[in-house]
């Protein structure tokens, strides 16, 4: 199957293109009622180099001709406060579950708290006390889901959990099969709808993994997931693109041309948040025009493959 993915242009914030079909988000800060967002830091060993202000050890000859040392930075620590923040204004109580998760031994969660936008900038995150030795993803959204179901009881109606990540992954098959279990008890009402979000974070960050599991389409359901590069996120609505759907608007109507000028879609008295129509074979791009302004978001060529960047 020919799926392939292109680098959201403002106001876009989400683009999926498939055999001539296009869906595309539009940038939209949403609000959904009983909310809860659950917040989870990578405690693996591979981020181990990206967490705690740390001194990076000096030579014999650094000492003795008196080079300083260099203090390498926490690269997750802003990520999370302003990722957090941003959470927190979509949460039903404003308190977000926190947490490091592929923790220990055996990919375990080490619980930092029910923590509150408003003292993000209080909050250290140095790093959980023992990293782990694999990158499980599996018992975090576990973790999840269990507290998601406790919440319920106090008046949660939807969940989406955010997973911060340098992109290593070890069950990634595990957690597309955890997945489709999921999906089948949301489709039977027997778990509210639920989203997820992979944020990738630090130097490596290895996006081709998390695209392999955020890109998974589940049929009657759509996406579950979606992923962000930190470094990448010009406006912190870009980040929960997965929560935006068909029923919001963001304007009172809009038209769709492709790269010849042919309309592909008119929007009379509302423009929703998602868009979804077809482009001719071979064009490169399409245009969106909305009170009286142009946007044109290219498109890949659909012989690319999944690594499409």
């Amino acid at each position: 199957m020919t799926k392939v993915h292109e680098r959201p242009v403002e106001p876009f914030s989400d683009i999926h293109f498939e055999h001539g079909e296009v869906r595309a988000t539009l940038l939209h800060d949403p609000t959904v009622e009983g909310m809860d967002m659950a917040l989870y830091l990578d405690g693996s060993g591979s981020m181990s180099d990206e967490y705690e202000n740390k001194r990076q050890s000096e030579s014999f000859l650094d000492w003795l001709f008196g080079k300083k040392t260099v203090v390498t930075d926490n690269i997750v620590e802003p990520q999370a406060r302003w990722i957090l923040e941003y959470l927190a204004t979509k949460d039903r109580n404003g308190f977000l579950r926190v947490a490091y998760w592929a923790t220990g031994t055996a990919g375990s969660i080490e619980v930092i708290g029910e923590l509150q936008g408003k003292d993000v900038h209080n909050y250290k995150f140095p790093g959980p006390k023992k990293f782990g030795n694999q990158t499980n993803l599996k018992p975090a959204i576990e973790d999840y889901v269990e507290y998601l179901e406790e919440q319920m009881q106090q008046g949660a109606r939807r969940g989406c959990a955010v997973f911060i990540t340098d992109g290593v992954i070890h069950d990634a098959h595990e957690v597309k099969t955890y997945c489709e279990y999921l999906v089948k008890l949301m489709k039977k009402g027997k778990l509210p709808k639920m989203n997820f979000i992979l944020v990738g974070v630090g130097k490596g960050v290895d996006e081709e993994q998390m695209e392999d599991i955020c890109h998974e389409e589940y049929e009657g359901f759509g996406h579950l997931w979606c992923h962000r590069i930190a470094e990448e996120v010009n406006q912190v609505a870009e980040l929960v693109a997965v929560l935006v759907d068909e029923s919001m608007t963001v304007a009172s109507g809009g038209t769709i041309t492709d790269d010849k000028g042919r309309v592909l879609a008119r929007y009379e008295s509302r423009l929703p948040a998602v868009l979804e129509f077809k482009v001719p074979e071979g064009a490169h791009s399409f245009t969106l025009e909305v009170n009286g302004q142009k946007f044109t978001q290219p498109l890949p060529d659909e012989d690319d493959d999944d690594d499409h960047h």
